[in-house]
């Protein structure tokens, strides 16, 4: 049976609701600030976890002055934090991508998706199986 094509109308009607539930179950921005004494954004996440950032690995915010830096502010949603002085919105996602590096970042997101357990990778696995499956392992003689 042919699956219905949606229209593009439809697939974009449809982004804001899927964005709100993708954010449900995510920790956001409670609060920010930044601390002087060890040069570093601190920022509090709603599910309690404190995320501290050296200002260093930031590089829109390198050669920002205390001052400019103290005036941080959470985003709308509480994804993203703002510098008015400074005219800056910076993402969690990217200070998270700048603080710990793209690899280990990668590496989180693939193991939780292959970690997933969905109705769409349940009936992959038994249309692969259908057709033969993983070959199975051969014992070395060595």
């Amino acid at each position: 049976m042919a699956r219905a094509r949606a229209s593009d109308a439809d697939i974009l009607a449809q982004i804001p609701a899927a964005r709100r539930r993708a954010r449900a179950g995510q920790p956001v921005a409670a609060e920010a600030h930044y601390d002087r004494a060890r040069r570093c954004l601190r920022i509090g996440l709603t599910n309690g976890t404190v995320l501290s950032v050296p200002i260093e690995l930031v590089p829109p915010l390198r050669h920002a002055t205390d001052r400019e830096l103290a005036d941080v502010t959470v985003g709308v949603a509480g994804v993203s934090l703002r510098w008015e002085r400074l005219d800056e919105d910076l993402g969690l996602s990217a200070l998270a991508h700048l603080a710990l590096g793209r690899g280990l970042l990668l590496r989180a997101s693939g193991a939780a998706g292959g970690a997933a357990r969905t109705t769409a990778k349940a009936q992959a696995s038994r249309a692969n199986g259908a057709l033969g499956g993983r070959p199975r392992k051969t014992a070395s003689s060595g």
